[in-house]
């Protein structure tokens, strides 16, 4: 009796926290195919901007790439009514702050201002829309900006290219193959016809979602929108068709050498689905389950019984047509790598095979409902969870409804994903080594 009180209890929380955390939303369409999201909350006097972009890393053609990521950086230069530089300084000056950020599926844009400038915001990001300046000067600085980015994030930063040589070694036809910052050269070689050409295909009406949350008047905010991003021509409509992969059937071995480690790593690595299927959503559950936390079953025989590795973790990083699945680790000593592969394996091979306990199974229920309440818990984490939702899985309402989703995933289909994905022959292994310097 006592066991079901709790569980009813359990369950009526559950309930509550549902019903607390609900986001409520109104959505819809200009003519110019600008699609509009609109989340009221005036418990504080704040408020977000953003506009997503569906433009990332993979939208390039052979020779040009990075240039999504490119204008990540050249569409704060400026516009026909921002001066060129004063972006941040308009911001800044009027109580906000801004960032955006380019992954290989889209553009993301954003500021929070009080909420009394909310109509600065709107103007800022129509401006960024309809009148950017894109002009020599600006690409020649934006294109020194890139490269120093690259040489401190990825060129001289330890295990910085664990991700490029994952990429490069999953795909061969589809562009995750390249990196989403893309390759100097190919920013080097483009002609400044080339960046407008990619301004007016991609950073169009039709291609963006506008999103406001936080503290607003909905009458006075839709009018602020429609004067000053109605009248922005529509674009082409976006087409792709990126080429398909063909299946991993035989293991595949690598290796790539970094100057900025001591210490070896070894990568396994696996193509999986893109983050809007329900086997991805599985495969996120499957790695908190491996490595989240000292507990989980990676960490605890390879770190804490075996003292074999340093660190250890398994990361299902989620993109729009392919999901790449990782496992990373770094030995111990004189561990050697083939050591710590035969250790991760192990691991693997007992979710391929075997249902995963149920205490193990409500922990990570647990995890995946906190996981759940915290993304809705900031205005900033609200406005971009609604973005990506319509922008990327064509659905709006998983703000809302995402949760149910891991709770209907069961052990049984825990260890049927594990099976489909996760067998050796599917995967790529790569050994990530210091590079030797040259004797003298």
């Amino acid at each position: 009796m006592k066991k079901k009180l709790l569980t009813g209890t359990a369950l009526l929380f559950s309930c509550l926290i549902m019903t607390a955390q609900e986001v409520k939303y109104e959505e819809y369409d200009l003519e110019n195919g600008l699609h509009v999201i609109l989340h009221q909350d005036n418990s504080a006097p704040l408020v977000t901007t953003s506009v997503m972009y569906h433009v990332g890393g993979k939208d390039r053609s052979e020779g040009r790439t990075g240039f999504a990521h490119f204008f990540e950086h050249l569409l704060f230069e400026g516009t026909k009514n921002i001066e060129r530089g004063k972006w941040f300084e308009i911001v800044s000056s009027n109580g906000g702050k801004n960032n955006a950020n380019t992954s290989q599926d889209r553009t993301y844009y954003y500021e929070v201002f009080p909420s009394n400038n909310l109509k600065l915001g709107l103007w800022m990001e129509s401006e960024r829309m309809l009148h950017p300046v894109i002009n020599q000067d600006g690409v020649d600085t934006q294109n020194e900006v890139v490269k120093e980015e690259k040489r401190l994030r990825y060129d001289n930063s330890p295990y910085g290219k664990i991700l490029f040589t994952v990429g490069e070694n999953l795909f061969e036809k589809h562009p995750y193959k390249d990196p989403n910052i893309g390759y100097m050269k190919d920013l080097d070689a483009a002609s400044l016809e080339e960046f407008i050409a990619y301004k007016n295909k991609y950073y169009v009406p039709n291609n963006a979602v506008l999103v406001v949350a936080g503290d607003f008047d909905t009458d006075q905010t839709k009018k602020w929108i429609s004067d000053y991003f109605k009248d922005i021509p529509r674009g082409a409509d976006v087409t792709r068709n990126y080429p398909k992969e063909d299946p991993i059937t035989t293991e595949r071995k690598a290796k790539t050498y970094d100057p900025n480690i001591q210490i070896p790593a070894t990568i396994i690595a696996y193509r999986t689905p893109g983050f809007a299927d329900r086997d991805a959503y599985v495969l996120d559950m499957l790695s908190t389950y491996l490595s989240d936390g000292p507990t989980s079953k990676l960490y605890k025989k390879m770190v804490d019984d075996k003292k074999e590795a340093l660190q250890v973790g398994a990361f299902n990083i989620g993109q729009e047509d392919y999901g790449m699945y990782l496992v990373f680790a770094l030995p111990v000593g004189e561990t050697s790598l083939e050591t710590l592969n035969k250790s991760v394996e192990e691991e693997i091979e007992k979710v391929r095979t075997t249902l995963i306990s149920e205490k193990d199974y409500q922990k990570l229920q647990n995890k995946f409902e906190n996981r759940y309440v915290n993304s809705n818990s900031s205005i900033e984490g609200i406005a971009g969870s609604l973005a990506t939702n319509y922008m990327l899985y064509g659905d709006t309402s998983l703000i809302n409804k995402e949760i149910e989703i891991y709770r209907s995933i069961t052990r049984e289909e825990i260890m049927e994903i594990a099976n489909k994905y996760l067998k050796p022959n599917q995967r790529v292994q790569i050994d990530y080594l210091p590079e030797e310097k040259p004797a003298n």
